[in-house]
């Protein structure tokens, strides 16, 4: 049997480009049990995903994704200089964001094809920081101030979109992540293509990379947007549940963070250059918000000096 390479840096093996697509669509891995001790567990690929579409529409995804995070980047710096504790967007605004509600409809509807947008703009490779990037707009943003039913809805369907992004973004990365573990965990037996030898079992999702779309992140950025509906729609703000709320947001952006950092150093090596410049962005997004929040705090701190300035000049001249 032949030894089973890390294929990119073998560039003599034939067939580089078929044996990738083969491993990395496979959506159906048939096991067989054999009596052999050097290959106690058998597979090969029996159904893949169907072609992928033309180089086009990946174009397009980019060229979208690119306007939808410069849309982000330019919000956040324009209301850096709020002296708020937190950036209110008026409607306008939020049509913008990846997360509002013209983006974040089509970033699903582009998961929801994901495993046939797979050539110029892999999103095998990009689904996880397009998740990162709606999932940090849901977070840095809040929407009007009114206490109505539209800003319930329109709360609540983000919510709902970022759901269902995470669920379609794992129908992607799973049998990319197993194709990966069976790609360079194994043996060919050289029976077929995709015809491998296993020490231990192929699982869904394999053991290399860990990351997946439905995670403690996701649901506790949506616990977060749950509890601001509430808050905003009841008017329910005590000292304890805006300490909940403020710990959550920030529970949520360190699991942001920590996710960026293991997709940047896990992710298997293809796509490197548009890898680096995604979650590149990503990490500025991250640092503008950080500086926002030290810049908020040091705003709150001298208000509460010149207060209690003015307070005691007025109490000196009594």
């Amino acid at each position: 049997m032949l030894p089973l390479l890390l294929l990119p840096k073998y560039p003599t093996f034939q067939h580089v480009e078929d044996i990738h697509t083969t491993f990395f669509k496979c959506i159906s891995w048939q096991m067989q049990e054999t009596l052999d001790t050097s290959c106690p567990y058998y597979y090969f690929c029996d159904r893949t995903y169907p072609e992928n579409y033309p180089p086009s529409v990946d174009i397009l995804l980019l060229l979208f994704t690119t306007a939808s995070y410069l849309a982000t980047l330019i919000i956040v710096i324009m209301d850096m200089s709020s002296a708020r504790g937190r950036i209110f967007l008026g409607k306008s605004k939020r049509y913008l964001l990846p997360s509002g509600p013209i983006s974040l409809p089509l970033i699903i509807l582009a998961f929801a094809k994901g495993p046939q947008i797979n050539t110029v703009f892999p999103l095998s490779c990009m689904g996880p920081p397009i998740l990162q990037l709606v999932l940090i707009s849901a977070l840095s943003f809040d929407h009007g101030t009114d206490k109505d039913i539209q800003y319930a809805f329109f709360a609540a369907s983000t919510v709902s979109g970022i759901m269902h992004a995470s669920i379609y973004l794992d129908s992607i990365i799973l049998p990319y992540y197993t194709g990966f573990d069976a790609l360079t965990s194994s043996t060919f037996s050289g029976e077929c293509a995709s015809c491998v030898c296993r020490k231990e079992p192929l699982i869904v999702g394999g053991k290399l990379v860990r990351y997946r779309g439905w995670s403690v992140t996701t649901v506790l950025v949506m616990g977060v947007l749950c509890l601001r509906i509430v808050c905003r729609i009841s008017g329910w703000e005590t000292r304890k549940v805006l300490y909940i709320k403020a710990l959550m947001e920030r529970l949520s952006w360190i699991l942001i963070t920590m996710d960026c950092v293991y997709l940047t150093t896990n992710s298997p090596p293809e796509r490197l250059m548009l890898r680096v410049a995604a979650f590149g962005g990503l990490f500025l997004l991250i640092c503008l918000h950080v500086l926002k929040e030290a810049c908020t705090q040091i705003y709150t701190m001298s208000c509460v000096v010149e207060k209690m300035r003015w307070v005691s000049i007025a109490f000196q001249a009594e």
